[in-house]
């Protein structure tokens, strides 16, 4: 009688640590999916500032347009892969949409009239701003997925992982394009 009450409680104890660390892969997982809610939050915001940025650049005299397409281009394809959903596209785009930027705001120094516009330095200003968001929704973005990714690989998390089909998340990384964006934008004339 005594064996069968201690197996008994064996199996409780067992059942009870499934159950937490169950929950704690759900919990993990929704913060994942809540870190990339953020970003997504962000990007949109970008993608909104970046027409009315355009078209304040676009009052001023003699600005290349090709700059500007490049623009509106990387704006477009950001748009496109964001709508895909596949994280490795968006951070792709993302990283040709913020060298773009850097070309416009660099060229603008050479625009007094555009840089005193009240419209430019407002909307420059809220696109660093969104840029910093961004920067830190990925970082937030990153150190949950390393949670979760750490948690599915320990055991005996490892376990109920591979029986429940938790897989795995990326990271959001830079791409190499985005790790040679980090230098100054060269303007040529």
């Amino acid at each position: 009688m005594e064996s069968i009450l201690i197996i008994l409680i064996i199996l409780g104890v067992l059942f009870l640590v499934a159950i937490v660390a169950y929950n704690g892969l759900i919990s993990k997982r929704n913060r994942v999916k809540n870190a990339w809610a953020d970003i997504d939050v962000q990007l949109k915001r970008r993608y909104d500032l970046i027409p009315n940025l355009v078209s304040t650049v676009k009052g001023a005299a003699n600005f290349e347009s090709s700059t500007l397409e490049k623009v509106i281009q990387a704006r477009n394809s950001a748009i496109s892969a964001h709508d895909s959903g596949d994280k490795d596209k968006i951070a792709e785009s993302e990283t040709q949409l913020t060298g773009a930027l850097k070309q416009v705001f660099a060229l603008a120094e050479n625009y007094p009239d555009l840089k005193a516009t009240t419209n430019f330095g407002s909307l420059q200003s809220e696109l660093t701003d969104t840029e910093d968001k961004i920067q830190a929704a990925r970082r937030f973005y990153n150190a949950t997925v390393t949670d979760f990714n750490t948690a599915i690989q320990m055991f005996p998390t490892n376990i109920l992982a591979g029986l429940f089909g938790f897989k795995e998340e990326e990271m959001f990384k830079l791409s190499s394009e985005e790790a040679a964006a980090k230098n100054p934008v060269e303007v040529r004339f």
